[in-house]
């Protein structure tokens, strides 16, 4: 993914809804099919399944939820059903930000595979926390309804709660009461596998070790890459993941002061090992290439979308229809989407320099009126 952005989802709901209510910033218009860019030539078939994988997932009240059914029920493996099913089924939805602007920004991430070990050694030498003892999480929405969805987190100190700690003092090892889940080579790795906010470790004992996002410290993300640009570090065209780790390895004495610019501290937890993809916000894996992260105040999650962007570092056309399976930290705005490359080093150098401009249309069922 994009240095910069934190997709690090929220744990997976028992049943989540349709959609997070939205923010006035998003403006939704129906269009005809034809009239969006290379949905003729894009083949539907696979961005159809990734959408009725979630069906599960969706309030059972909602009409999205019966479009899903239908779409799990249709034969997605064929692309001329799979397109005769998806235009009777849906209409389509531009969708653009309050100030008009139809294209966003459009990121990448994925799924790392970090070399590992379950104790520590002289190779293996920085910690993977699990959710501390001490972290106290707050949902706001019991407060005040109005700030659904918002979660504060800190610590008690006597009768106070006060901010957690940051990721200079947790690192610093100062009163942390987290289990260590297992342990890794590298600090750079860990740190990004922290704004992935998944991935596997291959274990030196043989096996795979599968981690989950499971809390955060409550510190607000800063990204690395627009810290070593303004130190000027580097250009900003250089701040991607590949980037930022040439700049570590040449510049040792000077990464620890870069790594804990970012406050931000993600704790994971042991999830079952499968050949599945990681499992996202909504609560189902997610399918390499055509899984999406979105701002679920603007997009409902576990819509199907049709995204039109390009290539990372190109201007090949990259449009297809994707499920909006996922959110992150850094993944806000209406025109936003952070795409899921899938696991590994291909998918993570695409997903390290993908930074595209991009359009979005939803797909909701037919005759419903707009996306909710």
């Amino acid at each position: 993914m994009l240095v910069g952005c934190s997709t690090a989802p929220q744990p997976p709901c028992p049943a989540c809804p349709a959609a997070t209510p939205r923010t006035a910033e998003a403006k939704l218009q129906q269009v005809p099919f034809a009239a969006i860019p290379g949905w003729s030539s894009a083949s539907l078939a696979p961005g159809l399944r990734a959408f009725a994988s979630g069906c599960a997932r969706i309030a059972a009240a909602s009409p999205l939820r019966r479009a899903c059914e239908a779409a799990r029920a249709a034969r997605a493996d064929d692309e001329a059903a799979a397109r005769a099913f998806t235009e009777a089924s849906f209409d389509a939805w531009s969708i653009t930000s309050a100030e008009g602007a139809a294209e966003g920004m459009v990121t990448g991430y994925y799924e790392p595979v970090l070399a590992g070990s379950r104790a520590r050694s002289e190779r293996f030498r920085f910690p993977v926390y699990g959710v501390p003892a001490d972290l106290v999480a707050v949902d706001l929405e019991s407060v005040n309804p109005e700030l659904k969805g918002m979660r504060l987190r800190g610590r008690l100190e006597g009768n106070r709660l006060v901010p957690y700690r940051t990721r200079a003092e947790i690192e610093a090892g100062s009163g942390i009461q987290a289990p260590v889940l297992a342990w890794v080579e590298d600090p750079v790795e860990l740190f990004f596998l922290q704004i992935q906010g998944s991935g596997q470790l291959a274990l030196d004992t043989g096996g795979r070790l599968r981690l989950g996002y499971a809390d955060q410290n409550g510190h607000p993300y800063r990204s690395m890459g627009r810290f070593l640009v303004e130190r000027r570090e580097m250009t900003l065209d250089q701040a991607s993941m590949q980037g930022i780790k040439a700049w570590a390895a040449a510049n040792p004495r000077k990464l620890r002061e870069a790594l804990d610019a970012n406050p931000s501290y993600v704790f994971f937890r042991e999830v079952p090992d499968s050949s599945a993809g990681p499992v996202g916000t909504l609560g189902v894996p997610l399918t390499g290439g055509y899984s999406i992260a979105v701002d679920p105040r603007h997009v409902p999650l576990g819509a199907p979308v049709f995204l039109a962007t390009t290539m990372p570092l190109s201007s090949q056309p990259l449009e297809r229809l994707v499920a909006a399976q996922d959110t992150g930290g850094a993944i806000r705005g209406a025109v936003r989407a952070d795409f899921y490359w899938g696991s590994g080093a291909e998918a993570g150098a695409l997903a390290g320099r993908m930074r595209q401009q991009g359009r979005m249309w939803i797909l909701w069922p037919r005759n419903e009126g707009p996306p909710r």
